[in-house]
């Protein structure tokens, strides 16, 4: 069915002299749906979306009535759909998207359709960010170095994705050595206010969106709503599909007063994602409202947004209001496009002011902005916030504390054993624990912000005037989001400060943040090796879960990048900043901190000599064309892909290979092996790791069988396009601990029937030769972090039926059920660990079939090897009646080609 407008709400709106047409919100007050005004902004979004795009079908009457009546219906459970404007992806995510799609061509080709049906019919933006490694640093040639190998790694993938842009309509990729996505599409591909030309018309409507990266979240800041999904959500939205999710609770989240001196926009997200993870907001939609909003900058606002994944929430969205405005200018948005974009949100009633009345929301939570303190986050979870001021303390501790408790469980003598490392430049450092061997400022979350990075080069040059040094074990690097960063460290003459401690600008891209860190110095590296020393990483990222800054580094430290200049002069995280020298000037003087620290009229003076709107229309004006070398690159032809069997980096998938016509009916999982039994907290990383591929791990005797030298290994994340690598990299994080097989670490299990120990992919395949199910059980949180969908894929090809979990996160729930494998919740009150589970059982799980129900409970009978069982309920975490179609139809891929191909049927 065409859309239509069913509730009468289409008006015009003239803005300077052009004409839009747009649907209004006030036209559903007038037809009788109250406290349409009081209905959070996020909530204001979709409703929108419904009305406009309703059809009938898709969009239904009923859907718009869920939203329009969310504010006194906020309980209700049922599922509403989102179309969102467009879609941006990153390379690690993207190019696997991209791989899908080209395989759903061949499919559709082979059934005797069109393969151009398989085309984006929403805008697509690819950026290229994820693939640059800091390979070389400290130097003023390390970002040509770093360009350099990372073309010569990812020559054959970025062919692809050329080929992509020729193929696919609606379809653009932003070249590397640009900026990370999130903070392009905050500087320059965010409209607020989109347009498009229907029937003649040119429809106004608010800016929206989803991204295969979990941090897409950043664009809240803006007044944009948007979030991460997995690429098989996306892949599903780019042919047409809308996005079903349960009607989000929203939480207000109430600022109060003003950042008091020397607290940053890191402080504040650190301290915001505690206290949201410690209240509990997975799945849920959190809005920012009150009068501290007034007192902090979009940069500030985006910074927080960034973190939703950190606190799980879907969005952590910021309303458009005059700072808005005041951004958009100061970006070099065009005075025509400002104009609409006030002028539109007013008219809907969506333009926050400090004294209108506050939404109705779920619940809410509350913060003085005056009582945020400089903090850090870590040394395993971005949620662990630790306050400067304890900081000593808080390592000390943990380093203590038994590694079953969640720490590294280092003796006293342990831990004030050093060594002595001879650097190639004839220096001679003691390395000990706690030593900062990596300290990064990148990542999004803060190369967004002018304030905290300039308050980075700030330190930087008062600590360089007083003759301060980092200590050469410390492997410093500046990864900013975009060009424009560059531009403004030179123009506030703060880049040669830092360059003189060492952040010499590595790369544009996500680098550290990501696992990119790039190799330390042999020397440093050996030392930590032969020595087994528990060293640090002080990043200004957002992550920093196990195993996934460096494979050497076990505590990682969340910071902003003023402190992470700080640790890098300091060399270690076992200081007590507040009161212990940072180091010692040419007199041999103690310096502080506080004697290097900017005062936030120094930061605020700085950024506004620095920064001009013109940066950023020159460094955007041609960001599509402006890197030769990726101009360079021969495009094949053709609107099919042609593989190459031989290829290390691209091939083509198996999920579409069995696709039939008729559905599989949906039966009981019976006798399943357990392939991995998991604590609390397991993240994506530790089931899809992106960084370092072992010589010895599966994935690296594979390509080590295909004539891949231990060089050019390059990453899992790199490699994402070739599901060979990534099923033998799925578990095979170097910290995950399988209680299969207890008192090992790594990706490894039991192989039940011999007794073995062996790699997780190994038992995987030896298990399915001889027919058997699997499944994985887990504990709290599984899935957090990152939208992976390589999380789910490499489970789905392990041949996983179930994943048994306390609870999921967010994204990875909906990418198994993406992927056909049935995610299963334990009872409250329950775990593996009450039930006496040991991973030495196989599980039966009864009551599937085709009328299987969402939030079913199903028993699930476990036989023990003595031939003994029990019995426990779980619930089925297919959410909705959409969650089950897909789950039949295999996956929501499986679902959409069986559609198309259905249809071009019926229609030849």
């Amino acid at each position: 069915m065409a859309r239509t407008d069913a509730f009468s709400a289409a008006r015009e709106l003239s803005v300077g002299d052009k004409n839009y047409r747009y649907f209004s919100l006030d036209a559903l007050s007038n037809r009788g749906f109250d406290n349409i005004s009081r209905l959070p902004f996020s909530i204001k979004v979709l409703l929108e979306a419904a009305i406009r795009q309703f059809d009938g079908r898709a969009i239904t009457e009923e859907h718009v009535q869920q939203i329009a009546n969310w504010a006194k219906d906020r309980d209700n459970n049922k599922e509403i759909p989102f179309i969102p404007a467009r879609i941006v992806l990153q390379d690690f995510t993207g190019v696997p998207v991209v791989v899908d799609l080209a395989a759903m061509r061949d499919t559709v080709k082979k059934a005797g359709g069109d393969p151009k049906s398989i085309n984006p019919l929403v805008p697509v933006d690819l950026v290229i960010d994820h693939s640059v490694m800091v390979d070389a640093f400290g130097t003023k040639d390390a970002l040509d170095y770093n360009m350099n190998i990372e073309f010569e790694r990812n020559e054959e993938r970025y062919r692809f994705l050329r080929w992509a842009q020729t193929a696919f309509n609606n379809f653009r990729a932003v070249p590397p050595a640009t900026g990370i996505v999130h903070q392009v599409n905050l500087e320059y591909l965010a409209s607020v206010a989109a347009t498009k030309e229907v029937d003649g018309a040119t429809e106004v409507f608010p800016d929206s969106l989803v991204g295969t990266d979990s941090h897409t979240t950043m664009i809240n800041g803006l007044g944009v709503v948007g979030w991460g999904v997995g690429g098989i959500e996306a892949e599903a939205g780019m042919l047409g599909q809308p996005l079903y999710f349960v009607t989000p609770e929203v939480i207000g989240f109430k600022l109060t007063g003003t950042l008091a001196e020397g607290a940053t926009a890191t402080d504040l997200a650190l301290t915001v994602t505690q206290m949201l993870r410690k209240k509990g907001v997975v799945g849920k939609f959190v809005e920012f409202y009150g009068s501290g909003l007034s007192s902090i900058g979009l940069a500030d606002r985006a910074t927080v947004a960034n973190m939703a994944p950190e606190y799980g929430a879907t969005v952590g969205f910021f309303p458009v209001d005059s700072e808005t405005l005041n951004y958009m200018r100061g970006t070099g948005r065009s005075e025509e496009q400002i104009a609409l974009v006030e002028s539109y949100y007013r008219t809907q009633g969506m333009f926050r002011t400090d004294d209108m009345e506050d939404p109705v929301f779920t619940d809410t939570i509350e913060l003085d902005l005056g009582s945020v303190v400089p903090s850090l986050a870590g040394p395993k979870r971005p949620q662990d916030r630790v306050e400067l001021t304890n900081m000593k303390d808080a390592f000390n501790e943990i380093i203590r504390t038994p590694i079953d408790k969640g720490g590294y469980g280092l003796s006293d003598e342990k831990i004030q054993e050093s060594v002595t490392v001879k650097h190639a430049n004839g220096e001679e450092t003691k390395l000990g624990t706690g030593a900062v061997v990596i300290a990064a400022i990148t990542s999004c979350t803060n190369t967004s912000n002018p304030s905290v990075m300039i308050g980075a080069g700030l330190v930087a040059k008062k600590a360089v005037e007083r003759g301060l040094k980092k200590p050469a074990y410390v492997k410093s690097s500046l990864t900013p989001g975009s060009l424009v960063v560059t531009e403004y460290l030179q123009k506030a003459n703060l880049l040669d400060s830092l360059e003189s401690l060492g952040f010499h600008v590595a790369g544009y891209g996500c680098a550290t943040c990501i696992g990119n860190s790039g190799p330390l110095p042999d020397e440093v590296s050996q030392a930590i090796a032969d020595n087994d020393l528990t060293v640090a990483a002080v990043l200004s990222g957002n992550r920093n879960f196990e195993g996934r800054v460096h494979a050497q580094v076990k505590a990682n430290y969340l910071a902003s990048p003023p402190l992470v200049v700080a640790y890098a002069l300091a060399g270690t995280v076992n200081i007590d900043l507040a009161n212990d020298p940072i180091g010692y000037d040419q007199n041999d003087q103690p310096v502080y901190l506080k004697d290097i620290w900017p005062t936030n009229a120094e930061i605020k003076e700085a950024v506004a000599q620095a920064i001009t709107p013109d940066m950023f229309r020159e460094k955007y004006e041609h960001i599509f064309t402006q890197n030769e070398r990726w101009n360079a690159i021969p495009v094949p032809e053709g609107e099919l892909y042609e593989w190459d069997e031989k290829s290390t980096y691209i091939q083509n998938p198996p999920f579409f290979t069995n696709l039939g016509d008729t559905l599989n009916d949906i039966q009981d999982i019976k006798d399943a092996g357990v392939l991995a039994l998991l604590g609390d907290s397991v993240t994506t990383d530790h089931i899809s790791p992106a960084g370092n591929i072992k010589i010895d791990s599966p994935a690296g005797e594979y390509l080590t069988k295909h004539g891949v030298e231990r060089k050019d290994f390059n990453s899992y994340g790199s490699r994402r396009g070739n599901h060979e690598v990534m099923m033998r990299g799925t578990f095979a994080n170097i910290r995950i601990r399988n209680q299969v097989a207890p008192g090992t670490e790594g990706g490894v299990t039991k192989y039940l029937p011999t007794d073995e120990v062996m790699s997780i992919y190994d038992a995987s395949m030896k298990y399915q030769d001889s027919g058997k199910n699997l499944v994985v059980i887990a504990g709290k949180e599984y899935g957090t972090g990152s939208s992976r969908d390589w999380a789910a894929k490499g489970t789905y090809l392990l041949g996983v039926k179930a994943v048994i979990a306390e609870s999921f996160e967010r994204i990875h729930r909906s990418n198994l059920v993406g992927m056909g494998v049935l995610p299963l919740q334990f009872q409250q009150g329950q775990s593996w660990s009450t039930l006496g589970i040991t991973g030495t059982e196989t599980f039966s799980i009864e009551g599937l079939s085709n009328d299987i129900q969402p939030g079913q409970t199903l028993r699930v009978t476990a036989t023990r090897e003595d031939q003994s069982s029990f019995e426990f309920n779980a619930v089925v975490r297919l959410d909705s009646m959409v969650d089950v179609d897909y789950y039949h139809n295999g996956g929501i891929l499986q679902t959409v080609l069986r559609q198309m191909i259905a249809s071009e049927r019926t229609h030849a």
